[in-house]
């Protein structure tokens, strides 16, 4: 397990293994053997069928309170630390910060992001590789496949008030608005990133909070890094939800500050070379 403070700022990247999964946590201890037990059995069988096929799997707890970590080490002693992984950062950092921190750690030719709650079964990976592949050639080695509620958002509007609606729509018009015109659905957690466009993008990086993915596709928009949506199984998972208002809010402003800061400079598109 590594213990990462906020001065540990360079990672290494080294491309050992084909495929990357990052699961970010926080307080989420009683989903984790869920989506662990789901991904792994799956990882497992394919590896079986296919010997060439290699895969890491990393858990980020994102400074967890309860016994997180603890639950996904037993899956590293399992399985060993070569293919599972445990990075426990000691203060909550957001989402951005962690899936971060999961990238440059990583050693995954493809980097795949997915949320520990196990809203989208752990399948649909091969969906997300499709929507990858048909975008060869890859310029520079560089794409990025999004996974996409936007075919289920009929339904989900059914299910949800008229004051959560109408801050859903709210977000959606601010994100085509500000930063991301081609994309239905930047939030879906579960995303797969070519190495090189995860070093590219994620070297970029500011947000850390849940507006992440959106300066993610943002400037993956801006470097010209062919993006992918593809319709995804998704369900939602009891106790996963942000709280509504305060949470949007924040959104709202951060999609602000994207826009803003990269128009005035305040923010470059420069990128450190990673490893």
């Amino acid at each position: 397990m590594l213990k990462t403070g906020k001065n540990l700022y360079q990672v290494y990247m080294i491309p050992l293994q084909r495929n990357s999964l990052l699961l970010c946590l926080h307080t989420m201890r009683k989903t984790v053997p869920l989506m662990m037990d789901e991904a792994l059995d799956y990882l497992e069988k394919r590896q079986k069928r296919d010997p060439s096929f290699t895969y890491e799997v990393i858990v980020v707890d994102d400074g967890s309170k309860d016994q997180t970590t603890k639950v996904a080490m037993n899956y590293c002693k399992k399985y060993g630390s070569d293919k599972v992984r445990v990075l426990s950062l000691v203060k909550n950092r957001g989402k951005g910060g962690a899936v971060r921190m999961g990238v440059f750690s990583s050693r995954g030719k493809k980097i795949l992001m997915a949320d520990a709650d196990g809203a989208t079964k752990f399948a649909d990976i091969e969906k997300v590789e499709e929507g990858l592949k048909n975008l060869q050639p890859w310029p520079n080695q560089m794409a990025i496949s999004c996974g996409s509620r936007a075919h289920l958002e009929k339904d989900s509007i059914a299910k949800r008030s008229y004051f959560r609606t109408l801050l859903m729509y709210g977000f959606h018009f601010l994100v085509w608005f500000l930063c991301v015109k081609e994309i239905r659905d930047t939030q879906c957690g579960f995303k797969l990133l070519t190495r090189e466009a995860a070093s590219r993008t994620f070297s970029t990086l500011h947000i850390e909070r849940w507006a992440f993915d959106v300066e993610l596709l943002y400037i993956a928009q801006r470097l010209r890094i062919p993006i992918a949506e593809v319709a995804v199984n998704w369900t939602e998972i009891e106790g996963s939800k942000l709280v509504p208002f305060w949470s949007w809010l924040q959104m709202g402003r951060d999609l602000l500050f994207i826009r803003l800061r990269y128009m005035t400079g305040a923010w470059q598109l420069e990128t450190r070379k990673c490893n």
